[in-house]
């Protein structure tokens, strides 16, 4: 049984933010994973599959990086626009999301000695500037990520990094993949990619069914991207 809760910030600027704190019932504080959505904000989807990740024992927070109210559907004529103001201002996407890391180690039902992220499409980007900032997460984890680095120099990253990868993924050809290694590397970080064959963007995403923009689940790579992920996160907490 998990419990969730809403829980409502506001940034300097006085804009309020809606994440969502999701645990199992079992008390006292474990480790604690931040969730960042995809293109379209937080959602169902979401909370659906913070559940399973608490399950086996994590206190997770969804979180809301684009504010609150502002999510979009895939039949909105412009569905990435509060990603593309991030995209567009990876300054204040850095700062947002290590403000979302912050608040998750200040959960009671977080040790925030110990705490990881996940993150899907957009949510990817954000795991990795998360990284790239100098967090002090334990390892993040990409789902079908967007890899390009910010336009301003990196702090050391610490993270262990998992990218779980469509090697058919239109929006992160190999050729981005493979600067994604060369800059890991080049960082002295702990990275793994596992690319799945066959495999386009928004492999884990039940409601992606649009082929024709190299969008489309998989029931496989959704599989085998979580049990590498829970592996990831036991080696990381075990």
């Amino acid at each position: 049984m998990s419990i969730t809760r809403t829980v409502i910030i506001q940034d300097m600027a006085g804009q309020p933010f809606e994440h969502v704190a999701v645990r199992d019932a079992a008390a006292g504080p474990r480790p604690g994973i931040l969730l960042c959505p995809n293109v379209l904000g937080t959602k169902e989807a979401d909370f659906a599959y913070a559940e399973k990740v608490a399950a086996l024992g994590y206190s997770v927070l969804v979180a809301d990086l684009f504010g609150q109210g502002k999510r979009t559907t895939r039949a909105d004529d412009d569905a990435a626009r509060y990603m593309n103001e991030l995209r567009a201002d990876r300054a204040l996407l850095r700062a947002r999301v290590n403000a979302a890391h912050d608040l998750l180690k200040g959960l009671d039902a977080v040790d925030p000695a110990r705490t990881a992220a996940i993150g899907f499409c957009f949510g990817g980007l954000c795991i990795l500037d998360l990284a790239r900032s100098g967090a002090d997460i334990a390892g993040g984890v990409s789902f079908h990520g967007v890899y390009e680095a910010p336009p301003f120099p990196n702090a050391a990253i610490t993270a262990k990094l998992l990218i779980c990868h469509g090697w058919d993924d239109t929006i992160a050809p190999p050729d981005a993949t493979v600067a994604l290694a060369k800059e890991l590397t080049e960082a002295g970080c702990d990275w793994q990619i596992h690319a799945y064959g066959g495999t386009g963007h928004a492999f884990t995403d039940e409601s992606a069914d649009m082929p024709e923009r190299g969008l489309a689940y998989s029931p496989a790579a959704d599989r085998r991207s979580f049990k590498a992920m829970v592996d990831f996160l036991g080696e990381l907490f075990g």
